[in-house]
């Protein structure tokens, strides 16, 4: 039951990471620089709601429980698969996330795009949009890696 509802939770982090990558950035890279910063902001600040924060740190938890629970001598692929899964998860989504994106998001949370000259905006975007975007491309194939190595252990289950 644990593994299902695993991945159950990742799959959904990873459709959101999916989402992200191919139609929000690529939707807010038409923007103007006064918009993009606006929209972005107000996304950052959507997001953390406690259906993304469930699905987000849900399998930070649920990844290494599920290889625990299959753990036994000899060792299964399973057990193996899971832990591919959690520490790729760790690193590339989580660590990406809290060494990366969320200093980024920070800074540009308190950038005050009202007040801004067109030069500043520039200045902002140029320096947050394509750092930030590659970051999440990180994450997105971090977390789509981790889901297909859970799926491949819940067939194998």
């Amino acid at each position: 039951m644990i593994l299902f509802l695993n991945t159950i939770v990742i799959g959904l982090s990873a459709g959101i990471f999916y989402c992200w990558s191919i139609s929000v950035t690529t939707g807010l890279a038409l923007l103007p620089d006064k918009e993009y910063i606006t929209a972005f902001q107000a996304l950052n600040r959507a997001i953390l709601n406690p259906l993304f924060l469930l699905c987000f740190m849900g399998p930070l938890f649920l990844l290494p429980l599920s290889a625990f629970i299959t753990y036994r001598k000899p060792l299964p692929v399973t057990f193996w698969l899971l832990c591919a899964a959690s520490l790729v998860y760790i690193v590339g989504v989580m660590g990406v996330t809290m060494a990366g994106n969320v200093p980024m998001n920070d800074v540009l949370d308190k950038f005050n795009a009202a007040a801004a000259t067109p030069a500043d905006l520039a200045s902002t975007r140029a320096g947050f949009e394509a750092q930030w975007n590659f970051l999440n491309n990180i994450r997105t194939l971090s977390c789509i890696l981790s889901f297909c190595m859970t799926v491949a252990a819940t067939m194998l289950r």
